[in-house]
């Protein structure tokens, strides 16, 4: 018996379309990651970027449990003295929705050069609207 290696060019990516709207961001973020990884599918090897696309709407309507809300803390080291900033979910949430989700499926992701491609195919809109009619994405409900 052998067992075929997919190869590359022949991985189909498909796309889905997610509706963020009261999910919970860790939940949703999870099932995000193994999407983008392509754990859902039979052809799934660790080293290659066998996953599809995504694309998630109303980013600004996710959920946090408990107190996540003003207690959590995003921060970011700009590498000079005094450069440290920090901004609760709260404050993202009004500023740029879409990183809230960006960075918690960031943190489910490898950190390598194959996780920074993997992120690339995840499109995060505030709203209901996206540019990306034409992919015909399909809507899945997690």
């Amino acid at each position: 018996m052998v067992t075929t290696q997919p190869i590359k060019d022949q991985i189909e990516k498909d796309w889905f379309l997610v509706d963020a709207e009261n999910k919970i961001l860790g939940r949703l973020a999870s099932k995000i990651a193994s999407i983008l990884k392509g754990k859902t599918k039979p052809i799934f090897t660790p080293y290659l970027d066998t996953g599809d696309f995504v694309v998630v709407i109303n980013a600004q309507k996710v959920k946090l449990t408990g107190r996540k809300l003003n207690d959590k803390v995003y921060y970011h080291y700009s590498g000079y003295p005094g450069g440290m900033k920090s901004i609760t979910p709260k404050d993202l949430l009004q500023k740029k929705p879409e990183d809230v989700i960006r960075k918690a499926v960031w943190g489910m992701l490898p950190k390598n050069s194959l996780g920074r491609q993997m992120l690339t195919k995840l499109k995060v809109y505030p709203g209901k609207e996206h540019p990306h009619q034409a992919q015909q994405p399909k809507t899945i409900e997690l």
